[in-house]
């Protein structure tokens, strides 16, 4: 470990507000960083980032991928197993994720969409995050896996804390902690109620998933439903968020879209290449690594930082400029290898069928204070509100 005088600290403020200097300062002279505040290493490099993905046998989920791990969350979810089990686990959740769910969510996203844009236009000054992005992901959330309408606010809340590290120690807290455990209690409460009175749902769809008499035990389906219950609730609603800034950001590119909407699916990937949400997960080594110069010992953390590595000149021509019509391929916003985002599908689909009806209803709008306040998160980055104006 190099001692250097420069620092990458991602529990800082200034990281929140914009990781990108910092980043191609990592690429560029430190690929292969110790961060003393986070107390592991740093991979920025697209190459690196995507060697490590494919390679699960050394850079291991087992050790929890947040990076600021939850308790009883590591080893018992998708995203914190390995092979074999992470494959079990995956087979038996896609029997249960089939394509009739996840097309049955886009007409309910559009429902919702067009009363939230009403209500929107009817007011002219609106938070993109309150007013159209959660409302779109948390009612489709729940008409998927079942959970009761009147519940919305309280199981928001409680995702928004669990992902959060407090704003001045940048560390998880008691309360966050139980919000987690409160997540966790009410996924716990649903479970058992299906296993009562099954519902076509998603939960009870878990439940009786079979492959050759294997089933998913009670503990797997409640973790891997409180996972889905972060995705949608948290991650999809902040893409759609940074879909929304980006598009205000450069406003030649949103004409493009609105004159053309058959170009959506090419700028969603574009945005998640550009500005994910999904900004920095960790993986432990199970052996000894020698890269750039630096050795990384076994048992030692290491930080992918998907949002560098969708930057590197190495692997995208201009990385910094936004064009809708690039179309990435290979970009890390829904991570890779073994880990690749389980719901790749329903999240385009969704994006490209939102979005399509907010550009043709909202073409021109602009932010109404630019000093956002952006979520105190090391893995996770978006503002908390988006507060917009139709122009």
């Amino acid at each position: 470990m190099v001692s250097t005088p420069f620092e990458f600290n991602p529990y800082s403020p200034e990281i929140d507000r914009d990781p990108f200097p910092a980043y191609a300062q990592l690429r560029d002279r430190y690929p292969c960083f110790w961060s003393e505040h986070a107390k592991m290493w740093v991979l920025s490099r697209y190459e690196d980032i995507s060697n490590a993905l494919q390679d699960w046998e050394t850079y291991s989920s087992s050790g929890g991928n947040l990076m600021d791990e939850l308790p009883n969350r590591a080893g018992s979810t998708l995203g914190s197993t390995d092979p074999p089990r992470h494959d079990h686990l995956r087979s038996l959740v896609q029997v249960a994720f089939t394509r009739k769910v996840v097309d049955g969510v886009i007409p309910i996203a559009q429902e919702v969409a067009e009363r939230c844009l009403t209500a929107i236009k009817a007011k002219g000054r609106f938070d993109f995050v309150e007013d159209f992005s959660s409302q779109i992901t948390v009612t489709t959330l729940f008409e998927m896996m079942g959970l009761p309408p009147g519940d919305h606010r309280e199981v928001r809340n409680n995702v928004m804390l669990s992902m959060q590290s407090d704003s001045v120690t940048r560390k998880k807290e008691a309360r966050h902690i139980d919000a987690f455990k409160k997540l966790v209690d009410y996924i716990t409460a649903q479970v058992e109620d299906r296993r009562k009175t099954p519902k076509d749902d998603l939960i009870s769809k878990m439940i009786s998933a079979e492959i050759d008499g294997a089933k998913l035990s009670e503990s797997e389906i409640v973790m891997t439903s409180t996972t889905l219950v972060f995705a949608g609730v948290e991650s999809l609603s902040s893409f759609l968020t940074m879909f929304a800034l980006n598009l205000h950001d450069f406003p030649e590119e949103r004409g493009k879209l609105v004159a053309h909407p058959e170009l959506i699916p090419s700028a969603i990937e574009e945005s998640l290449r550009f500005n994910t949400s999904a900004q920095r997960f960790r993986r432990i080594l199970m052996r000894d690594v020698e890269l750039h110069g630096q050795s990384m010992k076994k048992g030692t953390f290491v930080c992918l930082c998907y949002g560098s590595g969708n930057r590197d000149e190495r692997k995208f021509e201009q990385p910094d400029a936004y064009r809708v019509e690039r179309n990435p391929k290979g970009h890390l916003g829904f991570g890779g290898g073994k880990h690749l985002c389980l719901g790749t599908s329903m999240a385009r689909q969704v994006t490209a069928a939102v979005m399509t009806q907010y550009l043709a209803a909202i073409p021109d709008f602009k932010i109404t204070d630019t000093n956002l306040n952006w979520t105190p998160s090391t893995t996770f980055r978006s503002p908390l509100a988006l507060p917009l104006e139709i122009e």
